[in-house]
C-alpha cells in the first residue's frame, strides 16, 4: 500500500511510537511517506529516520512555566497557513493516511476521502474513559484531527475498543537495574523551579533531563536530551517525576517505575491522564511543584511492572489486512489478560 504517516512533534513520545510503527510497515513492503508537523523538530530524537518526509506549520499549543498559554497558542496557530498545507500536499494514489494526532494528515485524508486511521492516545478519548473537565470527544473526532478510524490507547481497556500503549521496543529489551536516582523530566515547567525544588532534597540523587548543558548542581545531574541515555536512566531509577504526558508514563510503569506527575495546567489531556493514574491506583500526581507530593513520593514503594504486550508488530499487520472497521480480533489479542492489575 501507498502510506501517508503524520506524525505531530508536540513530543517525543510521539516520534518514538510512530517510528516503531514506521519501520514495521516499512518491513511489511508498504511505501510510507512521513508528514511532520508542530513544534520544531530542532532536539527531538530520531527524526531523520523518518526520511523521505515533508515539514508543516500544523498546529499546536505554547506553554509558559507550566500552564497552558491560551494566547500564545492563539497566536501561533494560522488557520490561513493551516488551509494552505493541507490543500498543498500533492502525494497521489494514496491509500491509507496513519495520522499520529496530526492535523495536516487527517484534513487532507478527509478533503480526498482517503481512508484514514488515527492511532494515538487521544484518540481514546473518544471513547468513555476517565477525563477531566468538558469531553474531549468532538474536539477530536471533528475538529483538530478527525479520521475515518480512530484507535486510541490507553492503560486499561475500560471495556472499550482501546489499545495497550504502544511501548517501543527498547523499553522492551532494557534490562533492569536499580540506582539510588530518580528520573526527573519536567519539559514544560520553569526548570529554575524544577531545580530549587529538587534541592529541597539533598540525600536524593535526581537526574535532570532540561535541553541544558550538562553539569552538577549538588544533588542534581543535568543530563542533555538523548534516547539512548534517557532510557538507561529511566531503567536504573528508582522512580520518574514528569508531566502527565502519555509515553513516558507508559514506559515508566512498564518497567515497574513508580511515577508522579505534574500535568500542563490547562492542557486536558495531561489533566485527563492524571485522572486516570489516580483512579488506576498506578502513580500520584502534584497540580503545582510541591516539596510535599515529591517528599509522599519518595517514601513510595515499588510498584509492579505492567507487562504490556508488544503491540507495534501485531498493529502493522492489522493496517496490512485492511479490515480497519473491525479492530476487534486486534483488541481481544493485545488484552489477554488485562494486565496491571489496574482498577477501572
Amino acid at each position: 500500500m501507498n502510506i501517508l504517516l503524520g506524525v505531530q512533534t508536540t513530543g517525543n513520545g510521539h516520534i518514538v511510537r510512530s517510528l516503531a510503527l514506521l519501520l514495521e510497515l516499512r518491513q511489511r513492503g508498504h511505501n510510507v511517506r512521513c508528514l511532520l508537523s508542530g513544534p520544531s523538530t530542532a532536539g527531538r530524537w530520531n527524526v531523520e529516520q523518518f526520511r523521505p518526509f515533508e515539514i508543516r506549520t500544523g498546529l499546536t499549543f505554547s506553554s509558559r512555566a507550566g500552564k497552558l498559554d491560551y494566547v500564545r497558542t492563539g497566536l501561533s496557530n494560522k488557520p490561513v497557513q493551516f488551509l494552505r498545507d493541507v490543500a498543498s500536499l500533492a502525494w497521489r494514489d494514496l491509500d491509507l493516511v496513519i495520522s499520529d494526532y496530526e492535523p495536516v494528515s487527517a484534513w487532507m485524508a478527509r478533503r480526498r476521502g482517503v481512508p484514514s486511521i488515527g492511532i494515538s492516545h487521544l484518540y481514546a478519548f473518544v471513547h468513555d474513559v476517565p477525563k477531566a473537565g468538558a469531553s474531549l470527544s468532538h474536539w477530536l473526532t471533528n475538529v483538530f484531527a478527525p479520521v475515518q478510524y480512530p484507535l486510541g490507547s490507553h492503560w486499561h481497556h475500560f471495556n472499550q475498543s482501546i489499545l495497550p500503549p504502544t511501548v517501543a521496543d527498547d523499553i522492551h529489551d532494557l534490562q533492569l537495574t536499580e540506582a539510588e536516582h530518580v528520573l526527573v523530566y519536567l519539559q514544560f515547567e520553569d526548570q529554575a523551579a524544577v531545580i530549587n525544588l529538587l534541592q529541597q532534597f539533598p540525600e536524593q540523587r535526581f537526574r535532570l533531563y532540561s535541553g541544558t548543558a550538562a553539569g552538577e548542581r549538588g544533588n542534581i545531574t543535568l543530563c542533555k536530551i538523548g534516547r539512548k541515555p534517557f532510557i538507561e536512566d529511566l531503567a536504573s531509577s528508582r522512580g520518574v517525576i514528569c508531566n502527565a504526558g502519555f509515553s513516558l508514563v507508559s514506559e515508566a510503569l512498564q518497567l515497574g517505575k513508580k511515577v508522579l506527575v505534574k500535568p500542563l495546567t490547562g492542557q486536558v489531556e495531561q489533566e485527563s491522564n492524571a485522572v486516570a493514574l489516580e483512579q488506576l491506583q498506578l502513580g500520584r500526581c502534584m497540580h503545582r511543584l510541591c516539596a510535599d507530593s515529591v517528599r509522599d513520593f519518595l517514601a513510595m514503594d515499588a510498584i509492579a511492572p505492567c507487562n504490556w504486550p508488544q503491540i507495534i508488530g501485531p498493529l502493522a499487520d492489522w493496517i496490512s489486512a485492511g479490515n480497519w472497521h473491525q479492530p476487534q480480533p486486534l483488541l481481544q489479542q493485545l488484552w489477554p489478560s488485562k494486565s496491571c492489575g489496574a482498577k477501572a
